[in-house]
């Protein structure tokens, strides 16, 4: 099994740190805001039958920003896994975009659809898909205001129960968070949940394009907020939605399982 080749690149606003590893048809995986790291359980069983590029978004981890005010909204995100993919591989690639990550791939479909062939959306946390579209607005809306007043803590609190998802399990003797830990959650709740949560995918440009666009379910996550909306983007667009093992981040808790229905959903 090849390791992982580490990358950067200069693009406007940023500089983005990538990795590539294996061999075959080219499959990047994408989310938002985790990046390489989140993505470490299932990469290398991926990279057996694909050559796997993996990132960190601009702002996060390794991925420096030139702007730390600038917002993540999905078509500048996009265009920067537009950017990294022109250079890592040859041709269009598959996508596979987690959460944030989904949405990105989204809006890199509807923007540059020649670079895609297909993209599986799981789990895009997209609020105004939702019959109480007004109520997940203003939701979403609320975990931004307790992220500003209360910090980032007070806002993971409103964030896992809002949602209905369940937080990380805690330690016996819960450390302090790391800096970088910290960092992600002060960029994501000021600068990415709203315009990830908020946007609106351009669904002509899904169902007529070149790309094929699959949506994507956790089997354990169903009822919770992104499940709930992967299914609403898989009726608006006319499709199934496609049960994945495990839950929201079920590519790390079942990566086996997971990498394998990833496979045949891929094929």
């Amino acid at each position: 099994m090849s390791l992982p080749t580490s990358h950067s690149l200069d693009v406007p606003g940023a500089r983005l740190y990538y990795e590539v590893q294996g061999s075959g048809p080219a499959l990047m995986l994408i989310g938002h805001p985790m990046g390489v790291a989140g993505f470490a359980a299932i990469a290398p069983l991926l990279a057996e039958h694909y050559t796997v590029v993996t990132y960190d978004p601009r702002g996060f981890a390794r991925s420096t920003i030139d702007d730390p005010d600038q917002d993540a909204e999905p078509d500048l995100v996009a265009d920067d896994v537009r950017r990294v993919l022109e250079v890592a591989v040859d041709g269009p690639a598959h996508v596979f975009g987690s959460s944030g990550g989904a949405v990105t791939g989204l809006a890199l479909v509807a923007r540059y659809p020649g670079q895609v062939r297909t993209l599986v959306a799981h789990e895009p946390p997209l609020a105004l898909l939702l019959p109480e579209a007004d109520e997940a607005r203003a939701g979403m809306q609320d975990i931004y205001d307790i992220s500003r007043s209360s910090g980032t803590g007070a806002a993971w609190e409103k964030f896992f129960t809002f949602t209905g998802m369940s937080p990380p399990p805690r330690r016996d003797e819960p450390a302090a968070p790391s800096a970088e830990v910290v960092a992600t959650s002060e960029r994501f709740f000021g600068h990415g949940l709203l315009p990830i949560a908020l946007y609106q995918p351009e669904l002509a440009a899904l169902r007529g394009g070149p790309a094929r666009v699959v949506v994507a379910g956790g089997t354990t996550s169903k009822g919770e907020f992104p499940q709930r909306t992967a299914a609403a983007l898989a009726e608006r667009l006319g499709t199934s939605l496609i049960d994945f093992p495990g839950g929201h981040a079920g590519f790390a808790s079942d990566a086996g399982d997971f990498a394998a229905v990833l496979r045949r959903t891929l094929a």
